[in-house]
This record gives structure tokens, C-alpha cells and sequence, in this order.
């Protein structure tokens, strides 16, 4: 077993600007709907799944849709994560994987079983979900489990509150995003890439970037 996971909840909705949820669901809407293939290196999938059904809107269209949340990624959360960090933290050289939002649409839809490869993570939660809805992002207690039964077998569970900016380190602990409730139901969240001088962006797995953009 690995020692209890833990991470750290900021409520930055003051920090948010007017209209915020309302643009963060805009572009929610408009994203990448579809089967994903499993991630090398990183994937927790049990061995028989190939794809898992979700919705990305790119750090492209991120910083095209949603200028603000890129500068906050790189100025204020970047300040936020450091505090949780204990060391210096980085935002990602790259600006194809520094933030970028997933999203789940309907029944049908959850967020790949798997483990991170940078050590700070940040999620802003962009939607609520309550009680019973789903959604939730669940950690797995053990560093070998695998698939989503693996994972909930002992696990710690966050519910999406919206305004609310966490920060994790994701390497050792497997995780997973529960399917929604309810057909009608939409879950966004920004997620954002985070390095620190003991765990640089050169680090990052080359075959990451071969399988989402076709090169190293």
C-alpha cells in the first residue's frame, strides 16, 4: 500500500473572470468527441480495453477560446501549485499539453484509468457535480492496481465542485474519472501540467508525444 493519498483545494472563483462557467461550458461543448486510444507508458486500463470514449478540447483551442485560463495557468496557479510543491514550479515549455480541458458528456463517457507523468498536476473544476451525479476523480490507494474495478477496490474520491483549483502529484497513484448518472449530465475540467527542477519537462515520456502529435 502506498501512504494515503493527499492533495490540496484552493477556491479560486474570485480569481475567475465574469462568465467564467458559462465560457468554460461554451468550449466544453465544442470538443473532440471520441474514442480515445489508450496511452502508452502511462494507461492503468485493464488489458482487453483499447479505447475509452471522451471529449478534449486542445491547449490549442484553449488558448484560442479561453486566453484567460492560460495566463492564469502560467502566472497565478503556477504560484499556487509552488506553494503545494515545496519547490519551484514550472509551467510546460511546450503549449500542446499545458492546459487543456476534458470533458464528459452523457452515460457513456469516463476519463482513462491511469498515472501521470509530471509531478504537479492542477484541475479547476469548471462544473458541479452533485451527490450521486458521478464524475467524481477517484485515486487508487495501491500503485499496481489496474482498471477501474482495481482502482475502486481502495481509493480516495473527490466530488467536482466548480471554482475549486487542486493540486496533486498523480505518478504513483492510479486514477480514473467515474461516467456520469444522467444522460443529460456534462462534466469540464481544465487540466494543467506542472514541472519542478527534480522532475523537469525532459522527463516526459517521448512516446507521449509521438502518440498524441506523431512526434518526440
Amino acid at each position: 500500500m502506498l501512504p494515503r493519498f493527499r492533495w490540496t483545494t484552493f477556491d479560486v472563483s474570485d480569481m475567475l473572470p465574469p462568465g467564467w462557467q458559462q465560457a468554460t461550458r461554451a468550449a466544453g461543448e465544442g470538443a473532440d468527441f471520441r474514442e480515445f486510444p489508450r496511452t502508452p507508458v502511462i494507461s492503468r486500463e485493464a488489458a482487453g480495453v483499447r479505447r475509452v470514449s471522451r471529449g478534449r478540447v486542445h491547449a490549442s483551442q484553449v488558448a484560442d477560446r479561453l486566453p484567460w485560463l492560460v495566463r492564469l495557468y502560467r502566472g497565478t496557479f503556477r504560484e499556487l501549485a509552488g506553494q503545494t510543491a515545496g519547490e519551484r514550479v514550472a509551467a510546460a515549455r511546450d503549449e500542446r499539453y499545458g492546459v487543456v480541458l476534458n470533458v464528459q458528456r452523457g452515460t457513456r463517457m469516463r476519463f482513462e484509468c491511469h498515472v501521470d507523468s509530471n509531478p504537479v498536476t492542477g484541475l479547476l473544476f469548471c462544473t458541479d457535480q452533485d451527490l450521486g451525479a458521478g464524475g467524481e476523480l477517484v485515486f487508487a490507494h495501491r500503485a499496481d492496481a489496474v482498471s477501474a474495478a482495481g482502482i475502486e477496490r481502495a481509493c480516495s474520491v473527490i466530488r467536482p465542485h466548480s471554482g475549486h483549483l487542486i493540486f496533486f502529484d498523480g505518478r504513483w497513484h492510479p486514477h480514473y474519472v467515474r461516467p456520469l448518472t444522467a444522460g443529460t449530465g456534462i462534466r469540464v475540467a481544465a487540466i494543467m501540467n506542472y514541472y519542478t527542477a527534480s522532475c523537469p519537462e525532459s522527463t516526459r515520456p517521448p512516446e507521449l508525444n509521438r502518440h498524441l502529435y506523431g512526434d518526440g
